[in-house]
Formats: structure tokens, C-alpha cells, sequence
């Protein structure tokens, strides 16, 4: 009887919030996907291949999500799986957009390289923490997160830094702050997700919920995806239509 009150036959039921930010995730990053296909055609060249990637990221993340809320609503746990394999495609995905929107200032292959390594210790120390060891998750959230503080040392204090404010674009320097900020801050959802798995550092404070009915880890990983993902694309959009309004007024002005 109170599974009935959030699952019926495999329909989202109105106590399901849960399910619903499965649903919102997925219809929310597919209108994005096609939101940036289609700005692809108003900025300038090399501007496209940023805006496309955006739109894989979006579009990548809502083909997973449309097959997890199907996970949920017919089992009612954590498409772990599902969201590692989102994950393991997104986040380098959105590590080579600061190559992208950089490569015009002069970023070298050496910092996509440092950024790809730092997300891919990031996510393997997760997914083993998470699914293969979850006895000793604390140990590798922490080495998870030291694949994260390797991103933010880079996009702060690293060369990504010192090209983005030797950049002579203004809407680079400006977006770039956003970007990072996103990664700082909009990234650190995600380990106060994990935090609140069983036996992990913030599991006391969901010990009484009924994981068969609610499950905070996903709530907080799905907001954090539409946040990030969303949020991270808009900003290297604005980037894009910025630098080449910015092109346009120079060249009108020559």
C-alpha cells in the first residue's frame, strides 16, 4: 500500500517529486539541445563547434534521463548505471568547452589534457564509491574530490586562468568567470549528493527517509544536472552571441 501512494503501474503518481525532476531533467535538457542547434546559426564560425557541444551535452543527458525516471518509476532506485555512463560522456564534454571558448587566446592541448585526467579520477573515484565499494565510500569520495580540486586549481590559478585573462575578448573573460563559477560551486552538489549515502558523512541526516519512496542522492544529483548543464551551456552561448555582436560593432566601426 505505500508504494501506491508514489507508484502506479509505472506512472508518475503526484507524490513522486522524485520522478518528477526525472521528467523536468529530461524534456528540459532536450528543449535546451535544440535551443543551441538552432543558435548555432546566429554567431560567429568558431563559435559553432562550442555551441554544438553544448547541445551534445544537453542532448546526451536527456537520452539518459528519459531511460532513469523509466529506472525509478518501474523499480523505484537509483539508475546509478545510467547516470555514471551521463556523466563519463558530459563532464569531459564540458571540460573541452574551456578548451573551446580558449583556443582562440592561445590555450594549449596540455590544459584539456590536466582537465580530462582531473574528471576522469573524479568520476571513476565516484562510481566505485558509489556502486562497486560503497563500504568504503568515504575513501573514494575523497580521492574523487581530489579530481575536482585538480579542475578548480586550473580554471582558477592554473594556465586556463592566466589565458583567460590575457584573452583581449571581453565576453571570454566575462564567461569564463561564470563558467568556473559553475564548476565551483554548481559542481559542488554533487559530492554533497554522495555525502548522504549510507555510511557516508552526511548519511545522518536522511536516516529516517524510506529510500523505497524518496531517494535525496538522486534529488540532488538531478538538480544539480539541470543546473549545471543547462546553466553551463547558456553561459558559453552567451559567450558565443556576445564575442560576435562584439565582432560585428568592431567591424562596422573599421
Amino acid at each position: 500500500m505505500q508504494m501506491l501512494n508514489i507508484l502506479l503501474d509505472g506512472a508518475l503518481a503526484a507524490g513522486d517529486y522524485i520522478g518528477f525532476t526525472f521528467f523536468t531533467g529530461y524534456m528540459s535538457m532536450l528543449a535546451a539541445s535544440i535551443f543551441f542547434i538552432v543558435e548555432r546559426g546566429t554567431v560567429a564560425d568558431k563559435w559553432k563547434t562550442s555551441l554544438l557541444v553544448s547541445a551534445l551535452i544537453t542532448f546526451i543527458a536527456a537520452v539518459h534521463y528519459f531511460y532513469m525516471r523509466g529506472v525509478w518509476l518501474e523499480t523505484h532506485t537509483s539508475p546509478t548505471q545510467f547516470r555514471y555512463i551521463d556523466w563519463t560522456l558530459t563532464v569531459p564534454l564540458m571540460c573541452i568547452e574551456y578548451y573551446l571558448i580558449l583556443r582562440p587566446a592561445g590555450a594549449k592541448s596540455g590544459m584539456l589534457v590536466r582537465l580530462l585526467l582531473g574528471s576522469i579520477l573524479m568520476l571513476v573515484a565516484g562510481y566505485i564509491g558509489e556502486a562497486v565499494s560503497p563500504e568504503s565510500n568515504v575513501l573514494w569520495g575523497v580521492i574523487s574530490t581530489l579530481g575536482w580540486a585538480a579542475i578548480i586549481y586550473e580554471i582558477y590559478m592554473g594556465e586556463a586562468s592566466k589565458v583567460a585573462a590575457a584573452s583581449d575578448s571581453q565576453a571570454v573573460k566575462d564567461g569564463y568567470n561564470v563558467l568556473r563559477w559553475f564548476t565551483f560551486v554548481g559542481w559542488a552538489i554533487y559530492p554533497i549528493g554522495y555525502m548522504l549515502l549510507p555510511g557516508n558523512l552526511l548519511s545522518g541526516l536522511v536516516s529516517g527517509v524510506d529510500l523505497t519512496q524518496s531517494s535525496p542522492v538522486d534529488l540532488a544529483y538531478n538538480i544539480a544536472d539541470a543546473v549545471n548543464k543547462i546553466g553551463f551551456g547558456l553561459v558559453v552561448y552567451s559567450i558565443a552571441k556576445n564575442a560576435t555582436e562584439s565582432a560585428k560593432v568592431k567591424s562596422v566601426v573599421a
